[in-house]
C-alpha cells in the first residue's frame, strides 16, 4: 500500500488552523481546478459546475491535496431540524407513513437535509472534520484485530493472525466533483479504506469493483443520479453507514442484508418502495437488513469444484480421503455469522447441505471436525451407514467431567470409514492437556498448567487394513486450538501429536496379521450390527502386509490446524523438527520440547502442493488453516479437489451461507499406496581359518 512516512510531512491551513486529518481529499488535474480553491470559498459555490466531464480513479487521475494521518475522525453531528429540511417543509414525513416519526427516522431526515445543503461544496467531508483530531498513530487497515475476551474462547473460529500493516489514512473525500464514473482502480488499489465520500456527483452507477473495499465502515454515495446498486454492495459486511440519500433508487438487493453491522442506511430522496420505507421509519436500518437477510433467496449456485489430475498411472491399492470442519451446530450463531441468514444457520438447513455434500464425495475415509456427540449419534452415524460407513468418534475432553445431558453437545473429531474396503483393526485418542501434564519433564512448569491444560483438543488416531490387498494405514484426525494468541500451544499440541503418533506406528508396525478378514466383515465399531445386507458376495482377500518400522506405515493427518504456513506447526509437520527456541514458543517453557526442539520421523507433505486459495472463508478471516497431509515414502497422490469458483466468491462475503453449510471448506485427496520396500539388511561373511575364499 503506502509507505509508514507516506505524506506525512504535508501540513495545510484549513479554517485558519493547521492540522492532520486521516483521509484522502482527491481533487481534479491542475488544469481544471480554480485557483487557490481549496482556501477561497466563494469560488467554491462553482467548483462543481467546472468538473462535470472528469473521470477519476487510480493513480494516474488523482491529485494528492492534503495530509494522510491516523487521527479518528469525530462522529458527524447533524446541524439541521426537521424545520430546516430543503424547500422549507417541516417534516417531509413519507407518504403513508405515521404521524409519529421514531428518532432513528427523524435522524435520517436530518443527515438528508444536511446532504442537501451541502450539495454545492466540494470535500466538505474534509473542510468539516479534517482539522478535528492531530494524528495519534497509524490506523490498522484491518477492523478485525481486536482482542478476544473470555467469551470468545470455544468459538474454535480462526481470526487474523495480528499483523498491522501500516496506513495512516483511511478516508478518501471525492464529494462535489462533478465526477460521472469512477475507476475501477479506485476499488482495486485502495482495499485499506474505511471511510469513502462520493456524494454530490453526476454517478449513474456504482463498478462492482466496490465489493472490494471489504474494510470500509463509511460509504456517502448521496445527490447522485444512481438508479440501482450492485449486488456486490452486500460485500461491505463492516459497514455502519451507508447513505444513499437524493438518488433514483427504486429497490435494493437483498444482499444488502449481509450487512449486519449496518446503523444507518440513509434512502431518503429514493423513490423506493412504501414498504421499505414505512419498515426503516417504524423500526430502524437494521429491522430493513434483517428483513432483506431473511427474505434473501439463494441464489446462482457456484460452479463445481474441479478435481484435479496428479497422476493418471493406474494402481491397484487407492485411497481418498475426506477432511471437512463442519462447523459445531452451538458454535453457528447469529452473533459470530450475522452475515448469514438465520435459517441457513440452523442445523435443520445444514445437516442436510453437509450429508449430500459428504456423500457425493464419496472417500473412503472421512475425518470430520467440530461433531458433537448428538449429531454424531443420531444423525453422522446413521445416516452414513447406509453408503456403508462405519465410525469412530470421541469428543473433547471436557466431556468426561459432565454429566450425559451436557456432554452430549461437547464437539471433537469423528472419523469414518468404508466397511467393505477397511478393516479397523485399533483406534487411539490422544489427549492433549492429559498427556502433557503427564509428560515427566513437564511436570512442574507453569506454562502446561496454565496454557495448555485449559485447552482440552484431542487427535483421534485410527489404524486401518485394506482386505482386498492387505496393505495398513494410520488416519490421524485433529482439531488444534484457535486463538493466534497461543501459537506455543498449537505447536505443544501438535508436537505431542506427532510423538504419540511415532510411537503408535512403531508398536502397530508389529501388529499380527488378520487371521480370518470375513469375522470384521460386519462388525461395526460400536457394537453394533452393520447395515448393509449380509449376503454380498466376499471380495477375493489378500493376506496382512507386513512392515518392518513404524515409518513404512502409510500416514494421513488430517484436520483444522488453525495454522497458516510460516507457523511453527506447519514447520514442525512438513520439516520434521523445530528448534526449541521457535518465535512461536516465546519464552515459554515446555520442558524437553523447549530444551531439545521436537520432532517426528516421517516423511510429511501437503496433498495440496499448490494450497488452496483458502480453506476457511469469513469476512474477518480468510485463508488455509486446514490440511490433508501425508506420508510421501509410501503414498503419491493422484488428485485434489480444488478451489471454489472465483466469480461466485466476488458476491459472497463469507461462509456458511446457502450453498456452502460451514465456514470451513471440504477438502478431498485421493492417493496411490506404494509397494512396500523391504529393508536389505547386510551380512558380513565369516569364512573362518581357511585362507581359500570363493568369489
Amino acid at each position: 500500500m503506502f509507505g509508514q512516512n507516506h505524506q506525512q510531512s504535508q501540513h495545510m491551513m484549513m479554517n485558519g488552523a493547521q492540522g492532520h486529518q486521516r483521509y484522502m481529499q482527491v481533487g481534479l488535474a491542475s488544469k481544471f481546478q480554480q485557483p487557490n480553491q481549496q482556501h477561497q470559498h466563494a469560488q467554491q459555490q462553482h467548483h462543481s459546475h467546472s468538473q462535470q466531464q472528469n473521470h477519476v480513479g487510480g493513480h494516474g487521475g488523482m491529485g494528492h491535496q492534503h495530509t494522510f494521518s491516523s487521527g479518528t475522525m469525530t462522529n458527524v453531528t447533524p446541524h439541521f431540524t426537521p424545520s430546516n429540511l430543503h424547500s422549507g417543509t417541516p417534516t417531509n414525513n413519507p407518504t403513508g407513513l405515521s404521524e409519529t416519526i421514531s428518532e432513528h427516522w427523524q435522524q435520517q431526515l436530518q443527515l438528508a437535509a444536511e446532504a442537501r445543503a451541502a450539495s454545492s461544496n466540494p470535500h466538505r467531508h474534509c473542510r468539516k472534520e479534517g482539522v478535528s483530531r492531530v494524528s495519534k498513530g497509524p490506523v490498522e487497515a484491518s477492523p478485525e484485530h481486536s482482542p478476544k475476551g473470555p467469551q470468545d474462547e470455544d468459538r474454535n473460529r480462526a481470526t487474523t493472525s495480528g499483523e498491522i500493516r501500516r496506513q495512516d489514512w483511511d478516508a478518501m473525500d471525492l464529494s462535489g466533483q462533478g465526477l460521472r464514473a469512477l475507476s475501477p482502480s479506485l476499488f482495486c488499489d485502495y482495499r485499506f479504506l474505511g471511510k469513502l465520500f462520493i456524494d454530490n456527483n453526476r454517478l449513474t452507477r456504482l463498478d462492482p469493483s466496490l465489493g472490494q473495499l471489504r474494510s470500509l465502515t463509511h460509504l456517502d454515495v448521496s445527490n447522485n443520479q444512481l438508479r440501482d446498486l450492485p449486488e456486490e454492495i452486500g460485500m461491505l459486511v463492516n459497514l455502519k453507514s451507508l447513505l444513499l440519500f437524493n438518488n433514483s433508487i427504486r429497490s435494493f438487493p437483498n444482499e444488502i442484508g449481509y450487512l449486519h453491522k449496518l446503523e444507518m442506511l440513509g434512502i431518503e430522496g429514493n423513490p423506493a418502495a412504501e414498504d421499505l420505507r414505512e419498515e426503516i421509519s417504524r423500526r430502524g436500518s437494521r429491522a430493513l437488513v434483517t428483513q432483506l437477510r431473511e427474505n434473501m433467496a439463494p441464489g446462482d449456485p457456484p460452479n463445481e469444484r474441479d478435481w484435479h489430475i496428479l497422476d493418471e498411472a493406474s494402481s491397484p491399492d487407492t485411497l481418498s480421503v475426506l477432511s471437512y470442519n463442519i462447523l459445531c451446530d452451538k458454535y453457528a450463531t447469529i452473533s459470530q455469522y450475522g452475515y448469514t441468514p438465520p435459517q441457513v444457520l440452523s442445523w435443520s438447513y445444514r445437516k442436510d447441505v453437509l450429508l449430500d455434500e459428504i456423500r457425493g464425495l464419496n472417500a473412503d475415509i472421512v475425518c470430520l471436525q467440530e461433531v458433537d456427540q448428538e449429531r454424531y449419534n443420531e444423525f453422522f452415524r446413521r445416516e452414513l451407514a447406509h453408503q456403508d460407513y462405519r465410525g469412530v468418534f470421541s469428543p473433547r475432553a471436557r466431556a468426561k467431567t459432565m454429566a450425559d445431558k451436557e456432554a452430549k453437545f461437547v464437539d471433537g473429531c469423528a472419523t469414518f470409514y468404508k466397511s467393505r474396503k477397511y478393516i479397523l483393526l485399533e483406534k487411539h485418542v490422544i489427549d492433549f492437556a492429559n498427556t502433557a501434564i503427564n509428560r515427566p519433564d513437564m511436570k512442574g512448569e507453569h506454562d502446561v498448567f496454565n496454557r495448555v491444560m485449559p485447552r482440552d483438543h484431542i487427535a483421534v488416531v485410527t489404524f486401518f487394513e485394506n482386505r482386498a490387498t492387505g496393505s495398513r494405514l494410520i488416519v490421524v484426525n485433529v482439531h488444534i486450538y484457535w486463538d493466534p494468541a497461543y501459537e506455543d500451544v498449537k505447536l505443544v499440541q501438535v508436537a505431542i501429536m506427532m510423538d504419540q503418533v511415532s510411537k503408535l506406528a512403531e508398536r502397530w508396525a508389529k501388529y499380527a496379521p488378520c487371521a480370518d478378514k470375513a469375522a470384521f466383515r460386519h462388525a461395526d465399531v460400536d457394537g453394533e450390527p452393520s447395515v448393509a445386507g449380509s449376503e454380498e458376495s466376499q471380495d477375493e482377500l489378500a493376506p496382512s502386509q507386513e512392515y518392518s518400522s513404524g515409518t513404512q506405515l502409510p500416514l494421513l493427518v488430517c484436520g483444522d490446524f488453525n495454522s497458516a504456513a510460516g507457523t511453527g506447526v506447519y514447520d514442525l509437520i512438513t520439516q520434521g523438527n523445530v528448534l526449541g527456541s521457535h518465535a512461536d514458543l516465546a519464552n515459554h517453557s515446555y520442558g524437553n520440547f523447549t530444551r531439545d526442539g521436537m520432532s517426528h520421523p516421517f516423511n510429511l507433505k501437503s496433498a495440496y502442493s499448490d494450497e488452496l486459495s483458502f480453506t476457511n472463508y469469513t469476512p474477518a478471516f480468510s485463508g488455509v488453516i486446514d490440511y490433508i497431509w501425508y506420508s510421501s515414502t509410501n503414498l503419491q497422490v493422484r488428485g485434489v479437489l480444488g478451489d471454489v469458483d472465483l466469480d461466485y466468491l466476488s458476491r459472497v462475503p463469507g461462509f456458511p451461507n446457502h450453498h456452502f453449510p460451514s465456514d470451513h471448506l471440504a477438502l478431498k485427496a485421493e492417493f496411490t499406496v506404494k509397494s512396500v520396500r523391504k529393508e536389505n539388511k547386510t551380512v558380513e561373511a565369516k569364512f573362518g581359518p581357511s585362507k581359500e575364499r570363493r568369489s
